[in-house]
């Protein structure tokens, strides 16, 4: 029964996670704090309870059955904080008191009841979805990311940098407000229908997310491999008698471009929210329309007669075996020469 309540109570809290698979949450509290699945549950209700209370104890996921004594003197800490009124849970060796699973399942319950319990206060001090942006909002690398993205997208739409503390839904309210009024000062269809136009769950937002994380790193790993083959095809440069004179004149030039490139893609889900239906119109590069942009002077520069390389295997003929070894003497052993004198008469060498 208190199984079924944790997972009622993660479903109702917004968790996603690996323990809502059938048998999962009892593995994981059975496995206690050498389970990864446990352990990243856990760490999930004390950032949500750190976003509406601000707490000083964190809890860090673990990576395997080495890091369990690590994040049970994390939990013991986070305990103290929120002063659990639970002795199994405070009393002992903050190390062994994980080791059972009704233990594991008080310590989910508990921080479960205690992130409702602040949600709930907060909805009271801030009603209608009142929240408020924080001061420390980019303390984290997620957070940075987003508050920079919030502060670009203010400065674009000429609101300026959104102060501290300013309600979440008026900062949107505002935002939609002057996009709206810029984009009636456009001609029509110059901002065109979004590419994607569905709404998504959090559980689709977190399978999105990671699938643009293994795309970034893909394409990073080209980036590398493209800039890598540039480096190597300017140090080829040097290598001649006149460019020996002119190295510190080719490196003023090449240096400040090749330091502008970055082997991080910096796409984020950003990109994919702007985009518009037309990015996903493929137009061949030697179509009227792309050859009237890309056109230039350097296009009619016509080249002379060039010698001919060859290089074409289908204007070649296959060439015979020949047989010259043979025709000469045959083989040089005294095997060849035993099948040769048979062939002239039969008779072998007089020794």
């Amino acid at each position: 029964m208190e199984v079924m309540a944790a997972t009622t109570m993660l479903n109702v809290l917004g968790y996603s996670g690996q323990l809502l698979e059938e048998g999962a949450l009892a593995q994981g509290v059975e496995e206690g704090a050498s389970s990864q699945h446990f352990t990243a549950a856990c760490a999930w209700l004390v950032a949500q309870l750190n976003e509406v209370s601000l707490l000083e104890e964190r809890l860090t996921p673990t990576t395997g059955p080495a890091d369990a004594q690590s994040f049970q003197l994390e939990v013991s800490g986070l305990l103290n904080e929120l002063h659990c009124p639970y002795p199994s849970l405070t009393t002992g060796a903050p190390t062994t008191r994980l080791n059972d699973s009704g233990r594991c399942l008080q310590l989910l319950l508990f921080l479960g009841s205690e992130l409702q319990a602040a949600r709930l206060l907060r909805s009271r001090q801030h009603p209608q979805g009142q929240h408020r942006v924080p001061e420390d909002a980019g303390s984290s690398d997620g957070g940075a990311q987003t508050l920079g993205e919030l502060q670009a997208l203010c400065q674009a739409v000429g609101m300026g940098k959104p102060a501290p503390g300013i309600p979440t839904a008026q900062l949107f309210t505002d935002l939609e407000d002057k996009i709206r009024e810029a984009i009636a000062g456009l001609p029509e269809g110059t901002v065109g229908e979004p590419l994607l136009s569905k709404s998504l769950d959090p559980a689709q937002w977190e399978h999105l997310e990671l699938i643009q994380q293994a795309m970034c790193v893909e394409y990073e790993c080209r980036r590398q491999m493209l800039i890598s083959r540039l480096d190597v095809t300017v140090q080829s440069f040097h290598w001649s008698e006149r460019a020996q004179h002119r190295g510190a004149a080719m490196g003023e030039l090449y240096d400040p471009l090749r330091g502008s490139l970055c082997r991080t893609a910096g796409v984020t889900l950003a990109h994919l929210l702007s985009a518009r239906e037309d990015l996903s119109v493929i137009t061949r590069t030697t179509s009227r329309g792309e050859r009237e942009r890309t056109a230039c002077a350097i296009n009619k520069i016509l080249m002379g007669p060039v010698p001919d390389r060859g290089g074409r295997p289908g204007e070649l003929e296959r060439p015979m075996a020949t047989w010259e070894g043979r025709r000469s003497g045959g083989d040089r052993r005294n095997g060849g020469d035993r099948r040769q004198e048979k062939r002239r008469g039969g008779k072998g060498r007089k020794h």
